[in-house]
Parts: structure tokens; sequence; C-alpha cells
């Protein structure tokens, strides 16, 4: 009987992640606004009422909510570790954890958020989100409160940096995204020094 739940909801994860790549395969061949609830439901083999079961609007095809995991990561790194780099333990912790799979899904996910100009209003939102969870939990590590000059600053900068990392991967995909990031936030940690060339 206890192996019940864990079946349905092993089955429902699945049905959810093959929904959300033919819409993602569909949404880069055909174009994120030519797709149709209706195409992608004949191909995932499924009603249009169960992809709405399973994402409220055609945004959230596109959206995932990939920042608990980080979050996660994040609150486990020790407390005396700086700011900065904690994002960047959490990071490396999280994409460790990511399949070869998972890491390309993503680059499509953010293709289409950036080319998409339907999606671009949902994407600000999701940074929205993302801004406000990160300049929390960071005034959480260092016991400020969330609205604290300082660590907005250095959430706005972290963030900063995190975007000019996600417009060149989409720019270029062949990009080693992860290892790119780790190093515009090492940059960010020591300060943001220019080298004389």
């Amino acid at each position: 009987m206890s192996d019940r739940p864990g079946l349905r909801e092993r089955k429902k994860a699945k049905t959810r992640a093959l929904i959300q790549k033919v819409a993602l395969r569909l949404f880069l061949e055909q174009g994120y606004a030519a797709t149709t609830v209706e195409q992608i439901a004949e191909v995932a083999e499924v009603a249009p009422s169960t992809v709405f079961r399973y994402f409220a609007t055609k945004e959230d095809l596109v959206l995932v909510d990939q920042f608990p995991p980080f979050v996660e990561a994040l609150d486990s790194v020790p407390p005396e570790v700086g700011p900065v780099r904690a994002v960047r333990m959490a990071m490396r912790a999280m994409i460790e954890t990511q399949t070869p799979e998972e890491r390309a899904d993503s680059v499509e996910r953010e293709v289409l958020m950036l080319t998409a100009p339907e999606l671009w209003a949902a994407s600000v939102e999701n940074v929205t989100g993302v801004a406000r969870t990160l300049q929390e939990r960071l005034a959480a590590r260092e016991g400020r409160g969330a609205d604290d000059a300082e660590i907005r600053n250095i959430t706005g900068a972290i963030l900063g940096v995190m975007v000019a990392v996600w417009f060149e991967w989409v720019k270029d995909r062949e990009m080693d995204a992860p290892a790119r990031l780790d190093e515009a936030l090492a940059h960010l940690e020591a300060g943001l020094p220019l080298t004389r060339s």
C-alpha cells in the first residue's frame, strides 16, 4: 500500500517531463506562438486537459522552477562563507546533480525565454522572484534584514553577472556555461579587478 503513492508520483513526474520535453521540441521547431497546446497534447499522446493539469499556462511549459534545489544547496553552505562564494558553491552543487540532458533542456528553455517575445514578461517576473528569494536567503545567512542595502547591492551584482552569462550562453550554445558562470562569479568575488593587457 505504501508503494502506491510513490509509483503514482513517479508516473506523474514522468508524464510532466514528457509533456515539457515535447513542448520544448515543438516550440523550437515551429516557434512558440505557432505551437498550440492541442499539438503538444497530440504528440505527447495525452489530452489537452492533461497538459493544463500539469502546466496552468502555456508559458509554464517553458518556465521551470529550478530555484528550490539552488536554495537548498545555498542553505547547506557553511554560514561563515561569504555571499558570493556561497552562491558559487551552491551553483556548482546544483549543476553537478544535473544530467547532460537536463543541461541541454535548460539551454533550450533559456533560448526560448530570450527569443520569444510572448515569454519576456514571464521571464522578467521569474527573474524578479529569483532576485527577491536570493536577497532574502543571503540576508538570512548574514543575520540581516531582507531590505538591507548592502545585501541588495550584493544580490544585484550576483544577478548582473548571471544575466550577462545567460545572454552569452543563448548566443553561443556550445559555451560551457557552468564554467563561465563560475569564472564570472570568481571575478566578482575578487572585487571585479581589470587586468592590464
